[in-house]
């Protein structure tokens, strides 16, 4: 964060000041929303939650070295030389302060969000874009109403461009974030049945991702799944110009699986306005390199200086990982998070994959609500119909997926309900020349399988 004053904040987060002090022009050079964060310099925001108040740990911050605080409720005790300002509400102000702040840098601003694939997609674009340009993007998973503004406040005058990840699990949450980012380009991956429990339906997803519509700047650019049936919808009934991206035939940008070993990599041929090449990528879908050519090309990239991008993209931790191991297997640890059109795209990429053998190990996947066991017994009977070998299903809702896994025809299929139950079984389908998929929510925490699996096998 580049440095602003008191009197800034005031007006951007339309505050007040408690207490004495007065002194407008103090500068403040870090907004922190942890008090173990706090350093010279550092204004202390303290959220609310349904079980935290961070108005607890003021007096610790300021104990700590900030210079003041932001705070919503009144203060009768406020300490000499230290600022207080009060809001009406600490994560509004937050928003707040980020969309003010980012006002000061006249950027491009690029906003991601769909149900599957936003972070690969946004990662794909920062390495493509980062070949011309200086890039700010969202880091982990700081992509809701804390994060995404913590995001822009992390820019700086050396930035020329930013990709912004933008979550949601219920109606208004995309308006809020786009309200916030303005984008110039708007991003809509896909719309699956990612948070189904709360909207649903899948068209109600639908509608909420489309809440981003309305929030790109006049003269902007969408891009969007042209493969997707419901975004498709959108031809010709959108705000600002709009590309497709796809393998149909009406797609403004285009691929085709030439080759590849289907996990590491694949060669795709990519068509497109400016170019028509066979390209290497991560065996990670198409979608996400197409978008990534279509925001590309968008801001004058050439066909070489994309593919050079593309083979610069490294995935995030836990986020199909290929771990290449002794004996021949593979290990595909995508155990950052699941659901059902995720665990279909990985269960492709492991069918895809040259093990004589293919063993998928997969968790619940969580937020589905009523729709559950239908989900997950869909995902396994679809194990069969790609021809997985093995599957270890682990979770009480896992227990549908091996259900549908035996009606699928999966020659071998154990349910256990726990972490610890998996990993006394793991030993029983480690073979050699074999790839091994790991998979769930991330609330199942089967990252501890992947590391007894690398435990289990040599290194390569």
């Amino acid at each position: 964060m580049e440095t602003i004053t008191l009197e800034q904040l005031l007006n951007a987060v339309h505050g007040r000041l408690l207490g004495d002090f007065d002194r407008l022009d103090t500068p403040i050079s870090q907004v922190e929303t942890d008090s173990r964060s706090i350093h010279p310099g550092t204004l202390f925001l303290p959220l609310v939650g349904e079980r935290f108040d961070g108005h607890t740990y003021i007096n610790a911050a300021l104990d700590g070295g900030a210079i003041g605080c932001i705070t919503a409720r009144e203060r009768d005790d406020c300490r000499p030389g230290k600022l207080y300002v009060k809001v009406d509400d600490t994560e509004k102000a937050l928003g707040d302060l980020a969309a003010w702040y980012k006002s000061r840098f006249a950027i491009p601003l690029i906003g991601v969000t769909g149900s599957v694939g936003k972070t690969t997609t946004k990662d794909m674009l920062a390495a493509v874009l980062g070949v011309k340009y200086k890039v700010l993007k969202t880091e982990g998973n700081h992509n809701n109403n804390v994060g995404l503004p913590l995001t822009l406040l992390e820019l700086n005058s050396s930035h020329q461009i930013a990709v912004l990840e933008m979550g949601m699990d219920k109606f208004g949450e995309i308006d809020y974030l786009a309200g916030i980012v303005r984008p110039d380009v708007g991003v809509i991956t896909n719309i699956g049945d990612a948070h189904i429990e709360r909207l649903g339906s899948r068209e109600n997803i639908f509608r909420a991702k489309c809440e981003l519509l309305p929030h790109v700047r006049p003269g902007g650019l969408l891009v969007l799944n042209g493969d997707d049936p419901l975004l498709s919808t959108l031809r010709g009934n959108t705000p600002v110009s709009t590309v497709f991206c796809g393998q149909e035939e009406g797609c403004d940008y285009r691929a085709q699986v030439t080759g590849g070993d289907g996990v590491s990599y694949i060669h795709c041929r990519l068509t497109t306005p400016n170019m028509d090449r066979e390209v290497k990528i991560p065996a990670l879908g198409e979608h996400p390199t197409l978008i990534a050519a279509a925001v590309g090309e968008r801001f004058g990239l050439t066909p070489d200086q994309i593919e050079e991008g593309l083979s610069q993209f490294v995935p995030t931790r836990m986020r199909m990982n290929v771990l290449r191991r002794g004996e021949g297997i593979t290990i595909l640890d995508d155990t950052y998070n699941a659901n059902p059109q995720s665990m279909r795209a990985a269960i492709s990429v492991l069918a895809d994959s040259r093990g004589s053998r293919k063993t998928a190990i997969l968790g619940d996947m969580l937020e589905l609500g009523p729709f559950a066991p239908a989900l997950h017994s869909g995902v396994g009977e679809y194990l069969g119909t790609v021809g997985i070998h093995c599957l270890v299903a682990v979770g009480d809702l896992a227990g549908y997926i091996a259900e549908g896994a035996r009606e699928g025809g999966v020659p071998q299929v154990i349910h256990c309900r726990s972490r610890e139950e998996a990993k006394a079984v793991l030993s029983q389908v480690v073979c050699p020349d074999s790839t091994i998929l790991v998979k769930a929510s991330r609330g199942m925490k089967l990252e501890e399988l992947t590391a007894q699996l690398l435990e289990l096998t040599a290194e390569a």
